[in-house]
């Protein structure tokens, strides 16, 4: 087929310049003042394909402003004076730079501010980019799973690679906050490894046990936990009123008799079935405030931890924050109406009853490090025999969600999506 001499010599050229057209097209910023109290944003140029506006309440917008007057970039602190601040300021002018893809805003107090359009797309007030941002990067949406599930839901890692590789340490956080549990294999059989596992992260959370804590049979036990008996699912420590978030429990010493298996079950599924099923206990164990209590000493000192909260514990949006439960630290003082104390028993009855059918029972090894969210998960153990020649040795520690959080979050802006 003959192609003209021109097409062979300036065809990639023009292609160049059909794509720089195109990208300065699509570069193009509008923006106008509605209703004298918002800013819509137009990315491209109005009416063309796929360009889709951004809405701004001016005061929101004036209120981040990014200027040197306006924010503290090193503490990335506003420092706006909000004694003098004018809540009903108003744009009055705009300007829009498609070379520097930015906004800028002449505001009724005098005042210029700036906003890249990158910035503004972060930040918009459409539905989905708030949902996404909300169930991911602020707090990933938990996924809720049955006791079948847990070999599918419980990821595993390497404990070298969660020490060493930022990817494998995201990974293992993400897993966490998304199922309530992750396995971390080949740990050297060593006690520091809870804390170089929390240090990783942040740092431990300190409790009237200490730092890290020894799970074993011992005797004159001032823990329910200290012994080698059945130990009932429970949440750690419901009687603090802010509970240390997540368990690590590194496997030194594994009790070579039929019992000292794990069992865990993830109470914000009960928690739905309980409200599907049987709404009237539900609510009854979300609306009851239970007395949780912990008498004792350690380390030579006495303590009476108490924190009254109901089992089921919900935030505005109607999501659960965490679950309390632990039949042997409820104290004997009932603060309830004495017409509630029947029903609620009942519904305790159900809950723990529903728990402990759907509870999944496995047994870590040594070098094995058990990591769970203490405030959603119930935990347990069967009984075994402890002697001399057969123990069971256990190191412990706590990590919070903050800490966490703010973990997951520095290396979700660092790494690429996984």
């Amino acid at each position: 087929m003959w192609t003209p001499r021109f097409c062979l010599k300036w065809g990639p050229q023009l292609k160049q310049l059909r794509a720089a057209v195109a990208s300065t097209q699509l570069r193009a910023i509008s923006a106008r003042i509605v209703n004298d109290s918002f800013i819509v944003v137009q990315p491209e140029s109005e009416g063309s394909a796929g360009s889709e506006s951004l809405t701004y309440p001016g005061v929101w917008l004036r209120d981040n402003c990014s200027c040197s007057e306006c924010f503290h970039a090193s503490s990335q602190s506003r420092r706006l004076d909000w004694d003098n601040f004018d809540a009903s300021v108003r744009p009055q002018h705009l300007h829009t730079d498609a070379d520097t893809q930015e906004i800028h805003v002449r505001w009724s107090d005098s005042h210029v501010s700036s906003y890249s359009l990158q910035w503004l797309r972060e930040r918009s007030f459409k539905d989905q980019r708030q949902r996404n941002y909300l169930d991911d990067f602020y707090r990933p949406r938990t996924h809720h799973w049955r006791g079948a599930d847990f070999e599918h839901v419980a990821q595993r890692f390497d404990y070298g690679d969660v020490m060493h590789d930022d990817r494998a340490l995201r990974d293992w956080l993400q897993a966490l906050a998304v199922y309530g549990v992750a396995l971390i294999g080949g740990a050297p059989i060593d006690k520091g490894v809870v804390r170089q596992l929390a240090e990783r992260v942040g740092f431990i959370r300190r409790t009237t046990y200490g730092e890290e804590f020894i799970v074993q049979a011992k005797p004159g036990a001032k823990n329910f936990a200290y012994l080698s008996d059945p130990l009932p699912l429970h949440t750690d420590l419901p009687y603090y009123e802010y509970k240390p978030s997540v368990n690590i429990l590194h496997c030194m010493v594994q009790t070579e008799s039929r019992g000292g298996s794990n069992l865990l079950v993830d109470a914000f599924h009960i928690a739905d079935r309980l409200r599907a099923e049987h709404p009237e206990d539900f609510e009854r164990l979300k609306e009851t405030p239970v007395d949780w209590n912990d008498i004792g000493s350690e380390d030579g000192r006495e303590f009476h931890n108490i924190w009254r909260s109901p089992v089921i514990c919900l935030d505005g949006d109607g999501r659960y924050t965490r679950i309390n439960h632990s039949v042997p630290q409820r104290d004997s003082h009932f603060n309830v109406p004495l017409d509630q104390v029947l029903p609620w028993y009942e519904s305790y009855a159900r809950f723990v009853r529903m728990a402990r059918a759907d509870a999944h029972s496995f047994k870590t090894q040594p070098g094995d490090v058990l990591t769970f969210n203490n405030i959603r998960l119930l935990h347990g153990r069967t009984g075994y025999d402890d002697t001399e020649e057969n123990s069971r040795y256990i190191v412990g520690a706590y990590l919070d969600w903050d800490i966490i959080y703010s973990r997951l979050r520095v290396l979700k802006k660092k790494l690429p999506p996984a």
